[in-house]
């Protein structure tokens, strides 16, 4: 917008007219908030005089059928709860300055129906990032508003693909609980292909995945892992899923004790643990391919770690039992095959702080958002949670990713549900954009 600033006379002093010459500008940045904007659809109706047949258009299938929000403004209210982490009643109150008044339980309502119509892609997904052979998985508590008012706690368990697989993903599920049983359902079956209305659970079907899982030490997950890595693989669950272990909870054992009591045993096990990551980073620097970061870890990882090992079992040794550094030590040495299993495989990360990134925004969002209403209310804040955060790791910006496919949703045939993954998807023109 240009604002033009002119003198009033433009007649000189000695009353000879003044000549524009040239000109300054300069910039300043302004906001408008949220304008609201009526779409009206103009529907002619056309008559043949001769044999009075009539003929009009039909209405666009939408999402909420003959409801008013368009796509652009029910993707606005999913960012921004889910996104930028606004309770529903707070974006009333952004909405009502704005002159519109949309009630908490209108816009639940909405967030409901995208939910249910966005299931089927969120399935499509996890099918599509089952078929990654490394994954990171993690879990972090949330609190879900139970019958009759009780607060009980739940867990959001996080699953992304690894950074060097074909397809950057991730899925979230929240359960009721912490047991390893939600890993281990999730895992072991791939979910089968449902219509846009079908609302049901996921049979279990004979399909399990395999491949390498990037996990802490939550007990949870052990009941999946491998007892002998060396074991060769067979059908099912015995031999299919292999553990990685995280360096990053390691190292974070030992810098508590090393703040805590400022040990000079935890300092030497930092700067031991913080070679090895100087080794991923001049892997990182240099842009290293999974074949080459494998053999600069064999040439220089392996030996960092064998010196690490053989430090650590023969302090263990001078160290009481029980004490924070006889702990710190035990993690480690008890995790040992696990945590070097990454040096000779360079598809495989050294720690598990690319999920744990992933679900930074759950731990943000429920700050803001103090509970979730049910655990059906959870799933569906999942799957959508799951569509935003993948296309951010694509490079998509996720208010267009949205508005594009609850526009496209009502009429896209089921069987090419995966042309909306944030993974594939492809933008086309928005009417009114």
């Amino acid at each position: 917008m240009d604002i033009a600033h002119e003198p009033e006379n433009t007649t000189c002093g000695c009353g000879s007219p003044l000549s524009r010459i040239s000109q300054d500008v300069s910039e300043r940045l302004d906001y408008v908030p949220g304008v609201f904007r009526v779409e009206r659809h103009i529907r002619g109706v056309w008559a043949c005089k001769c044999c009075a047949h009539l003929r009009q258009e039909p209405m666009p299938a939408q999402i909420i059928d003959a409801g008013i929000p368009t796509a652009r403004l029910l993707a606005q209210v999913l960012i921004a709860k889910y996104d930028d982490h606004l309770p529903l009643y707070r974006q009333g109150e952004i909405y009502e300055r704005a002159g519109v008044q949309i009630s908490s339980s209108t816009l639940a309502d909405w967030v409901g129906a995208c939910g249910a119509a966005l299931a089927p892609i969120a399935q499509a997904l996890k099918a599509q990032l089952l078929q990654a052979q490394v994954l990171h998985a993690d879990e972090s508590p949330i609190t879900i508003l139970a019958r009759k008012g009780e607060k009980t706690r739940g867990y959001i368990w996080a699953y992304a693909t690894g950074a060097h697989e074909t397809v950057d993903a991730v899925v979230y599920q929240i359960k009721e609980g912490r047991s390893g049983v939600h890993a281990r359902d999730f895992l072991q079956f791939e979910p089968p292909r449902r219509c846009i209305d079908q609302q049901v659970d996921d049979p279990p079907s004979s399909k399990r995945w395999s491949g390498h899982l990037v996990v802490d030490d939550y007990g949870g997950y052990k009941a999946l892992f491998v007892p002998d890595a060396s074991a060769p693989k067979e059908a099912g669950l015995d031999g299919s899923i292999i553990e990685v272990g995280c360096w990053a909870h390691v190292r974070r054992k030992f810098f508590e004790l090393h703040v805590a009591a400022k040990s000079s045993l935890a300092e030497v096990a930092l700067a031991h643990i913080g070679a090895l990551y100087g080794v991923e980073r001049a892997i990182h620097d240099e842009g290293l391919d999974v074949k080459l970061a494998t053999v600069r870890r064999q040439q220089e990882s392996k030996p960092r770690l064998l010196a690490l090992h053989a430090w650590l079992l023969a302090q263990r040794e001078r160290v009481t039992d029980g004490t924070g550094t006889a702990r710190a030590m035990d993690y480690c040495l008890k995790r040992w095959s696990a945590l070097v299993r990454y040096a000779d495989d360079g598809r495989l990360p050294m720690d598990n702080n690319r999920i744990e990134n992933q679900i930074r925004p759950w731990a943000v969002g429920r700050k803001n958002w103090l509970f979730s209403g049910s655990l059906a209310a959870g799933a569906r804040a999942a799957d959508i949670m799951s569509l935003i955060q993948t296309a951010k790791m694509n490079g998509i910006e996720p208010l267009a990713y949205l508005t594009d496919v609850l526009t496209r949703l009502p009429t896209h045939p089921n069987s090419r549900i995966e042309e909306l993954l944030p993974t594939r998807w492809r933008p086309q023109d928005v009417p009114g954009s």
